[in-house]
């Protein structure tokens, strides 16, 4: 009977098993859809997630469902925007609640979130993105079903790594805490209970674009009574840390259908001055332990009244400390005779009646004071400010009694007593008439370094004259790196700079003997987010620096410089007029000297988008051509060839492109037009691989006879190539036409026609010319064409000179047999001229010589064109060309004249 029982339990004990590992298989889907039904049905959103897992092992007897990926996406009027996510959630459950239906209520035991995000925003229009409740068609009051979602039977909670930020557009309010550490252990299924909580987290709080705690640390640990019958949470036991300051508090909050009510007193727990110390964030105020302090600082304050659509609770907090002092262990100094009363109200639960009063705020260092009273009221309206400040510190006295950041290093002895008055709508509609600030403020000698300055910043002198509506800048004198400057001006709007986000404007003038340009570029660190790759790679994070043109000035400055220094090149006596606005600095009216001559220049650099731009207009005056194509990268890309020419040249250039980021053209990007004139005394012959890749093929040509003197040219630039209009220069009395281009990177494509007289084409030509003897030769000339190809340090240069010279000694050869052929023909003529002039003898007599003239005509025709007379055996002289071929040529040529010349009838002759 016992092995039957045992069998029997052994059989049930596995069929739990079975079940425990096959129903998260056949459960998983349906836990999914459950909890997307029950939360889409009730909600005016949508939640999604990638996965959800079910597991019966780990939590037994209970069920643990974990979702991964959540996203709650809001519907309109906030479409698309994310209200909730997490990475992870993790729910406890009864294992019977898995087997309800889709529409009925889960109970939830216990929950996890990790990497959690709730994002709340409420519009200009006061939308709230988080009312996204389902409103109900029937307007009768029901009891909430079970079936209303999810019911919650809580015994535990812990929330991670988490995030709340809540920005309201409506009231310029933006609250975040990040890293939320936050654990909650209680029994919330009990009508009344009590719940214990640890929190930690990191507070940031932003009004009207003025940050008033920024990531500063607050711990919290709080015992809180919940009695769900009347919705109230009593503070019973509670002590919070902000920064390094605790605070006690108690009170309660009554959740109404209409609003809630507020009663929260808070205090500090000791009166201790170091508790004025620890409000400061610790990065700053360090470790306070060993500090020596006298006096007391006090905080008092209480919450008390009813919040609703039109009111907040009412408040009163005391901030008080008399004559307290404190001193760093390993400081110096002390600071003395502190004394703070600070009241911070509102007595009617409108917000806009919130005011702050600062009686009295003062310190002394040494014997340096500091005093500040002031009245803001209406803080949360049109906010009204009265203030002012008066008394003289040694700036260098203040790292010596207070922990300064690393880095930062202040010198110099500040004077100010400054009265002002103003209200922020006045300062938002720029009407500076109403507001009203006087008095004055200098600093002498002061010196402030920091890691973010390439160079300490030293201020020789510096005074301000505040008046009611402008700041008059009497004196800016000082140094930073190579550069000094002297600037005076006016500042319009001081006041909308500091309270209203608005951009300094004014005018300055502004002297220098020296001033480099990079001592006063601003370094813009960007940092790309790592991107997570398959959740198991991350991208790196890269850092940039780019220099940006400052955002917050909208100025003009008449400019006056000695001496300008802009990466490696100097500008002389440059004056002009610099306007920045909207990260974009425009030049007008700019003149300076430059390598030996001057230089004008218009237009405007910006640093506004994703890539620098700039447009310039540059007209060049007699600059030393050497100097410049050496020293300026533009124009070693524009014109390499100009590096080896001494003299000077004269241009106008418009160009425009994109600038890398440090404010360095990018050539690639460039285009524009270019129109020299270049003076050259002398060619650098030893460095002109080109010119001498040239003579090599052209060897009549020597360089230093090159006239370059007034050489002008044209081109243009695009997208890297530099297409070069056709330009002469001359070689003697040789014209040389020039056209073709070359890329910024210096690969040539160029072709030289150059008219060669036939004089430098050797000796040979020369004798053949000298032997035709004919002066109209001497001016004779062939086209040679040059190409030139390769890169600028290794050209490669073909000619068709060869070719040219076979032509040319054709035509010569031609022009010879032409002339030998006229020789004849004209000797010729001559005897025919003769044997025709005996016609004025007499008839008997002409038939009586008739055969003897015959033959003296054949004689001498037989001497010119070398035929032996069968019956005379003299030789005739050889004639002056040599070639068979050409002596043939000019005996038919001559036979064919006198036979046109002999050819009448024989009886014709006679009579």
């Amino acid at each position: 009977m016992g092995k039957k029982i045992l069998k029997i339990v052994g059989v049930i004990v596995l069929l739990i098993i079975a079940v425990l590992i096959a129903a998260p298989f056949f459960l998983e889907a349906k836990i999914g859809d459950i909890i997307k039904n029950n939360v889409n049905n009730n909600v005016n959103a949508t939640l999604d997630f990638s996965e959800a897992e079910l597991s019966l092992f780990s939590s037994f007897p209970n069920a643990e469902v974990k979702f991964k990926n959540v996203v709650l996406i809001n519907k309109a009027p906030f479409e698309g925007d994310t209200l909730f996510k997490a990475n992870t959630l993790d729910l406890t459950m009864g294992i019977m609640q898995l087997f309800k239906g889709t529409e009925d209520a889960i109970e939830i035991n216990n929950i996890y979130l990790e990497g959690a995000l709730m994002n709340v925003v409420v519009d200009k229009d006061e939308n709230a993105n988080y009312d996204i409740a389902v409103a109900s068609e029937n307007t009768t009051v029901e009891e909430p079903t079970s079936a209303d979602g999810f019911s919650f039977d809580l015994q535990s909670y812990e929330i991670s790594n988490s995030k709340i930020y809540y920005t309201d557009k409506s009231t310029g309010i933006t609250f975040k805490l990040d890293d939320i550490q936050h654990i909650g252990t209680g029994d919330l299924s009990l009508a009344t209970s009590e719940l214990d909580t640890h929190t930690d987290a990191l507070v940031s709080f932003e009004m009207d674009s003025v940050s008033y705690l920024n990531k500063n640390k607050v711990k919290l640990d709080a015992l809180i009574g919940i009695d769900l019958t009347q919705n109230k949470y009593s503070f019973l036991k509670n002590e919070a840390v902000v920064n390094q300051l605790p605070l006690v508090f108690d009170g309660f909050v009554i959740v109404n259908d209409e609003n809630q009510e507020v009663d929260i007193n808070f205090k500090t727990p000791s009166s201790d001055f170091k508790n004025f110390l620890a409000v400061i964030p610790e990065i700053y105020s360090k470790n306070i332990e060993n500090v020596t302090t006298t006096g007391d600082f006090i905080v008092n304050g209480n919450f008390n009244g009813i919040v609703d659509d039109a009111h907040i609770p009412k408040f009163n907090i005391d901030i008080k400390s008399n004559n307290a002092s404190f001193k760093y262990p390993d400081l110096p100094k002390a600071v003395r005779n502190v004394f703070f009363d600070i009241q911070l109200n509102n007595k009617t639960g409108i917000t806009e009646d919130t005011y702050v009063d600062i009686n009295k705020a003062s310190f002394m260092i040494d014997e340096d004071k500091f005093n500040l009273t002031s009245n803001i009221t209406e803080l949360m309206g049109n906010t009204k400010v009265k203030a002012h400040v008066d008394g003289s510190m040694n700036l260098a006295n203040i790292s010596k009694a207070y922990p300064v950041p690393a880095g930062y290093d202040l010198k110099g002895l500040l004077k100010a007593d400054i009265t002002t008055a103003f209200d922020m709508a006045s300062v938002e509609k720029k009407q500076y008439e109403k507001t009203n600030t006087t008095g004055e403020l200098s600093v002498a000698n002061f010196e402030y370094n920091s890691d973010e300055l390439a160079n300490p910043v030293k201020f020789n002198k510096a005074s301000l004259t505040f008046n009611p509506k402008t700041v008059a800048l009497n004196s800016l004198n000082g140094t930073t790196g190579k550069t000094d400057f002297d600037v005076t001006g006016t500042i319009n709007n001081l006041l909308g700079f500091m309270f209203n986000d608005e951009k300094v404007e004014g005018n300055f003038n502004l002297k220098s003997n020296t001033f480099a340009l990079n001592d006063f570029m601003v370094a813009e660190v960007e940092t790309t987010t790592p991107i997570e790759k398959n959740d198991s790679e991350s991208g790196v994070v890269v850092k940039e620096e780019k220099i940006k043109i400052p955002s917050f000035l909208d100025a003009t400055i008449n400019a006056n410089a000695k001496q300008v220094l802009y990466d490696d090149i100097v500008l002389s006596d440059v004056t002009g007029i610099l306007m920045i606005k909207d990260e974009t600095a425009i030049l007008s009216n700019m003149t300076s000297g430059l390598f030996g001559g001057k230089m004008a220049f218009n237009g405007e650099v910006s640093t506004r988008g994703e890539i620098p731009t700039f447009v310039m207009k540059l007209d060049l005056n007699q600059l030393g051509i050497e100097e410049t194509f050496k020293s300026v990268e533009l124009f070693k890309s524009l014109a390499p060839i100009a590096q080896i020419l001494k003299g000077k040249f004269t241009s106008d250039i418009s160009l425009s492109g994109n600038l890398t980021d440090d404010l360095l053209p990018n050539l690639l990007s460039l285009s524009g037009d270019l129109f020299a004139d270049i003076a050259t005394d002398e060619i650098n012959t030893e460095s002109a691989p080109l010119l001498n890749a040239l003579v090599s093929k052209l060897n009549f040509i020597d360089l230093k006879e090159l006239n370059l003197k007034e050489l002008k040219t044209s081109l243009s630039f695009k997208d890297g190539l530099v297409a070069v209009k056709p330009f002469t220069i001359n070689y003697k009395d040789i014209a040389i036409n020039i056209d073709g281009s070359h890329t910024f990177d210096k690969k040539l494509n160029y072709k030289a026609t150059l008219q060669v007289p036939a004089k430098y084409l050797g000796s040979d030509i020369t004798k053949l010319i000298d032997r035709i003897d004919d002066s109209a030769l001497q001016d004779l000339t062939i086209p040679v064409i040059a190409n030139i190809g390769g890169v600028y340090n290794s050209p490669q240069v073909t000619t068709d000179l060869t070719s040219g010279i076979k032509q040319l000694t054709t035509k010569l050869v031609e022009i010879e047999k032409q002339k030998l052929i006229n020789k004849g023909t004209d000797k010729a003529k001559d005897l025919i001229g003769g044997i025709l002039s005996g016609n004025q003898a007499k008839s008997d007599s002409i038939k009586k010589d008739t055969t003897s003239n015959k033959q003296k005509a054949k004689d001498i025709l037989g001497g010119i064109l070398a035929i032996k007379n069968p019956k005379d055996s003299t030789a005739v002289k050889k004639d002056s060309v040599s070639a068979k071929n050409e002596k043939e040529v000019v005996k038919e040529k001559a036979k064919d004249i006198l036979g046109g010349l002999l050819g009448k009838k024989k009886k014709d002759t006679v009579n």
